[in-house]
């Protein structure tokens, strides 16, 4: 797992087009070990047509940018390959690339014809400088910058800039409004990216008055400490691997959970104590947690991690909307959510009521399981590790 003195959040959010089954506009984010990438691309018109021009748009940058491809060639091969409405004279997508770099928490943005990046450094929003270059007769922008803790950069589609145009009660939305807006729900909501473009796309549909024009996008950038967890479950395939299994979690720099009877007995012997069961947290279907010097949670294993997964998929990612109820599934996706960068350390000694001993190691139902978690978790731009043991 990387270590960062900044951890990156990103979050999208859209708005359809009123009476439109799919959005215009297509974000996506791609994080490597150098830096996170991040591509907003707004289709020509809505719907069908302008969905499938933005997700290809999107696909063949983050594509080139994967496979280490230098900026200029993917925005030259994009751009050279973007067809021209001959009716408006523009392109049938635009786009716009952030490439945020970990180590020195620099930024760099290619912009082609969409609107400048929101970016508030410091509490306030400073407008960016840009440089200008033609690829095939066609004009970027780029603006490079730093995000330092608290700082945020918003990535717009046009729809967001143009809520409810020609109505009374967008006199005052603009560019300058929008970014002011977004400064001041930073004050209020500084510790989640979600929160504030969430509270920016409310706006931005109160604008149009329950009468979408335009697909709408926000992705929202927040520059903050990272939050590391680590998750220990299942008992490692050769027992001379428990100590070494048990120090990782209890030198753990960050938050640490134990999944499991057995895998909380292991990590118990190195701290020489008795785990300690909470009864009033047992559900019908959920069994107690127990506590233990060293560990924020202790939790049974397969059976309580499912049921966090179900939550997790239940509340789509909003930790708010997770049930107040203290039991373990809930905790645990509680703790799941809350973490920026996740460490699983999966033990894979067989458990007969959990695996078929004439099955292969990589089918049990833990590894399925936790295979599952780690990729609902990566949807909602978490860092992720899998180790096994």
């Amino acid at each position: 797992m990387s270590e960062h003195s900044i951890f990156f959040e990103v979050y999208p959010m859209s708005l359809n087009r009123q009476g439109e089954e799919l959005c215009g506009d297509q974000a996506k984010v791609l994080r490597t070990q150098e830096k996170t990438m991040v591509v907003l691309s707004d289709g020509l018109g809505s719907g069908v047509k302008a969905n499938i021009l933005a997700r290809l748009t999107t696909e063949i940058i983050l594509t080139m940018l994967r496979e280490a491809t230098p900026i200029e060639d993917v925005v030259e091969t994009v751009v050279g390959t973007l067809p021209v409405c001959k009716t408006r004279h523009v392109a049938y997508s635009t786009f716009i690339i952030a490439e945020i770099y970990h180590q020195t928490h620099r930024f760099k943005l290619t912009n082609f014809d969409s609107p400048q990046a929101f970016y508030i450094a410091g509490g306030r929003l400073t407008p960016l400088e840009f440089s200008t270059r033609m690829v095939h007769d066609r004009m970027l922008r780029i603006s490079e910058g730093v995000l330092s803790h608290g700082d945020f950069l918003g990535l717009a589609s046009d729809g967001v800039l143009h809520a409810g145009v020609g109505k009374i009660m967008n006199s005052e939305w603009g560019w300058d409004q929008i970014g002011s807006y977004i400064q001041k729900t930073l004050m209020l909501q500084a510790s989640s990216a979600r929160a504030v473009v969430d509270m920016v796309i409310q706006k931005t549909r109160g604008l149009y008055g329950g009468d979408i024009g335009d697909d709408a996008t926000l992705v929202g950038v927040l520059a903050h400490k990272p939050s590391p967890l680590i998750v220990f479950t299942g008992p490692p395939s050769d027992k001379s691997l428990d100590d070494k299994c048990a120090h990782r979690v209890l030198e753990f720099q960050g938050r640490k959970v134990v999944c499991g009877g057995t895998t909380s007995e292991i990590v118990a012997r190195m701290v020489g104590e008795t785990v300690e069961t909470d009864v009033s947290t047992a559900r019908e279907d959920i069994p107690p947690i127990g506590s233990l010097t060293g560990v924020d949670l202790i939790t049974e294993g397969v059976l309580t991690i499912a049921k966090a997964l179900k939550l997790i998929e239940e509340c789509a990612g909003n930790v708010y909307l997770l049930p107040l109820d203290r039991n373990g599934a809930a905790l645990l996706a509680r703790e799941l959510l809350k973490a920026t960068n996740i460490l699983f350390l999966v033990g894979e000694s067989n458990n007969p009521y959990y695996q078929n001993p004439l099955l292969p190691r990589n089918i049990t139902i833990r590894h399925n399981l936790i295979d599952l978690v780690a990729a609902a978790l990566h949807g909602l731009q978490k860092e992720v590790v899998i180790e096994w043991c």
